[in-house]
């Protein structure tokens, strides 16, 4: 990994969040909801970072989440811009990973990185992160799992109801700064 990435990331501790999911928007958990987040992990804990991962077409929901927190200059996009075994590294030394049912977030099960998965349009009993670490969110909605690549019914709730706060109640038990 180039020494400016690793410059930029300095000391303390990080979280990695992956917004991406190749498959489709029914499978990605909104940015705004991804920037609240990043505003609770970051707004009491002054050495934290986030690194956002993801491919190259996952950069502009990276940019969106940046650009919808107020603490933007700890917040890293790195979508597109490193190769997946610097991804890898990234991920193996994290707090926390917060994703979408992707491929980062089973390279992290792989890796038994504490994390924390949503799952909109699939299921998670069918492809869920095989790790000890990982917990699962999924509302179970009526009308899901619907394995669409976009909501049919025009609403995503399966992913908008899925409010910031909750994943951050499921992360405090990690943070130690």
């Amino acid at each position: 990994m180039g020494a400016n990435k690793i410059d930029q990331i300095g000391g303390g501790s990080y979280y990695v969040f992956a917004p991406g999911a190749e498959y489709g928007p029914a499978k990605r958990w909104p940015t705004g909801h991804f920037a609240k987040l990043a505003n609770q992990i970051l707004e009491g804990h002054p050495d934290t970072k986030i690194i956002i991962l993801g491919s190259l077409a996952d950069h502009a929901l990276g940019q969106e989440i940046v650009q919808g927190s107020n603490l933007s200059k700890r917040i890293h996009n790195w979508c597109g811009t490193i190769r997946l075994d610097q991804s890898m590294a990234l991920i193996a030394q994290c707090t926390s990973l917060i994703s979408n049912d992707s491929g980062l977030m089973h390279i992290a099960a792989a890796l038994a990185v504490p994390q924390i998965a949503i799952f909109g349009s699939s299921n998670p009993k069918h492809t869920p992160p095989l790790s000890q670490k990982a917990q699962i969110i999924w509302l179970g909605l009526d009308c899901s799992p619907c394995y669409q690549r976009t909501c049919p019914l025009g609403h995503l709730n399966c992913l908008n109801q899925i409010e910031a706060e909750r994943v951050y109640s499921m992360l405090t038990p990690l943070m130690t700064h």
